[in-house]
């Protein structure tokens, strides 16, 4: 276990992981913000590169498990992402769908800003958000973060207006 609060903990995902995995990327009504659901070999693509992030960096995505039931119910976590030339640290999240409007994405969410700030001594971490994905903006603004910028991504064909959210560890510090 990597990370704890009051409803989940965190840890690195195994290949064990993958069914649980496929019912999060395999959801259309997960993946809109990706132009639909991944592949039985697009979600296996996806769980390798996690499993190299956690070699090559010390983290990654990580399998959220719901302590009520022992089960998986999304991923979150902080990755490496590039936003116009610049790496920066994202914290990323996704859900299965029955696990939305729970709170479950901003609990996983706030722990891996405080993960970013105390363990990577990160002084900003970042959350890139399509436009349209609403939910997804209102767990990045229910975690402190301010939009920022903008710019477009191309993604399966489709240009995709992106924003920029942050939070500073200086302005946490300073509230």
């Amino acid at each position: 276990m990597l990370l704890e609060t009051e409803r989940l903990y965190m840890r690195e995902m195994e290949q064990s992981d993958y069914e649980a995995l496929c019912l999060i990327l395999q959801d259309e009504a997960v993946m809109y913000a990706y132009e639909g659901a991944f592949t039985d070999e697009e979600t296996q693509e996806w769980l390798d590169r996690q499993l190299s992030r956690y070699k090559e960096y010390g983290f990654g995505l990580w399998a959220v498990i719901l302590k009520e039931t022992g089960g998986m119910i999304g991923q979150c976590g902080i990755t490496i992402q590039t936003w116009k030339d610049r790496q920066l640290l994202e914290i990323g999240y996704l859900f299965q769908k029955a696990y939305w409007h729970k709170g479950f994405a901003t609990e996983a969410a706030k722990a891996c800003k405080w993960y970013a700030f105390d363990n990577l001594k990160a002084d900003e971490v970042f959350s890139i958000i399509r436009d349209s994905n609403t939910a997804s903006i209102n767990v990045a603004v229910r975690n402190g973060m301010t939009d920022i910028d903008t710019c477009v991504k191309h993604y399966k064909g489709v240009d995709m207006p992106h924003i920029l959210y942050s939070v500073s560890a200086l302005y946490i510090n300073l509230i």
